[in-house]
């Protein structure tokens, strides 16, 4: 397996990992007081979202040229830092 194959299969991992985590925050969002659903769903909003441009990105640098992954990777690793950084506070705000 390729550096390149390694990094894919990682993220997309990770974004798996994350959507399962999402999908937890709406369902306390479903079962939460009308005050608290409304903080949830917005929460797991902004966080689908997030998740959605970070899937993008995955197949953008699965799309691309050998050449051009290393300079992509710089982008998707900003993004996975935001994403991972919003879903960790999400936990600690929801747990």
């Amino acid at each position: 397996m390729s550096t390149r194959e390694a990094y894919e299969n990682k993220l997309k991992a990770k974004l798996d990992e994350w959507s399962a985590d999402i999908d937890k925050l709406k369902a306390k969002a479903d079962q939460a007081k009308e005050d608290a659903r409304i903080k949830y769903q917005r929460e797991a909003e902004e966080l689908r979202g997030k998740e959605i441009e970070a899937r993008a990105k995955l197949e953008g640098l699965k799309a691309s040229h050998e050449d051009a992954w290393e300079d992509m990777k710089a982008g998707i690793d900003r993004a996975w830092d935001t994403l991972s950084s919003s879903i960790q506070s999400a936990r600690k705000r929801f747990g």
